[in-house]
């Protein structure tokens, strides 16, 4: 009985290790096809956007070079235009350099909030920021989570709003710090629904004339950094015109 028994727990040390061998395995296999498609990811964004984004570059160098070389004010646009290129390549080569490492990260935060805001100042813009509660270090996915919400409203302010019509469009950017939550909140007066971000309307509705609104992206994305945070988000229009995109994070302290 006594070698049966001893014979028994060898043959079950066995089976576990063969089952921990074969978790192993399976783990490093996911781990080695995950590395793969980040591969297949960056070489993507990098043969699909650099060099669109390498052209606006130059182009509006060129152009901004041109109009001060004959004496001519440089249209604000213009320059915003060749800022936005130069922030989009550097967003580029970061996301690049993301997903050919072996570890996650974003440089990205509200300490960029600033820079974000004098760009669509300058493109023409007018855009306010209050910031009420006690600021604070947030957590890194929260930070970067509120930095994209506000980007991505603000982008979504100056392609949509600027077609309802109505005047000049401003928008107003609200942090709210709490001890347990930030409320992130971007505003704008834009009338009708030129002023929503594409994947916001009721499902059927469309303003007359305009065209076929796309997948809405911006808003998915926004909805899916907010979930996977465990917040809430609100995305729809304000009584009395324009667009509200109102975004909750809980504050997590980092582990």
């Amino acid at each position: 009985m006594a070698v049966t028994f001893g014979m028994w727990q060898l043959h079950l040390r066995e089976v576990e290790q063969r089952a921990e061998e074969a978790e192993r395995t399976k783990d490093e296999a996911a781990r080695r096809r995950a590395v793969e498609e980040r591969l297949r990811i960056a070489r993507e964004l990098h043969d699909s956007l650099t060099h669109s984004i390498s052209v606006i570059q130059v182009q509006a160098g060129v152009a901004v070079h041109l109009a001060r070389k004959r004496g001519e004010e440089v249209p604000p646009a213009l320059l915003a235009i060749q800022e936005a290129g130069a922030d989009a390549s550097r967003e580029l080569r970061a996301t690049l350099q993301v997903l050919r490492s072996a570890e996650d990260g974003d440089s990205s935060g509200l300490c960029q909030l600033d820079s974000l805001v004098a760009r669509a100042r300058t493109a023409g813009l007018p855009v306010t920021v209050t910031v009420t509660g006690a600021e604070r270090p947030l957590p890194p996915d929260v930070d970067q989570a509120a930095y994209r919400i506000v980007q991505e409203a603000l982008t979504n302010v100056s392609r949509h709003a600027g077609r309802a019509g109505g005047g000049q469009v401003s928008a107003s950017v609200r942090l709210r710090y709490t001890p347990d939550t930030l409320t992130v909140q971007v505003d704008d007066d834009g009338k009708g629904d030129g002023a929503r971000p594409a994947g916001a309307r009721p499902a059927g509705a469309r303003p007359a004339g305009a065209r076929p609104a796309g997948p809405g992206l911006g808003l998915i994305g926004m909805r899916e950094r907010v979930s996977a945070l465990g917040g809430r988000l609100h995305a729809g229009p304000r009584d009395g015109g324009g667009f509200q995109v109102r975004a909750e994070l809980p504050v997590r302290a980092p582990s």
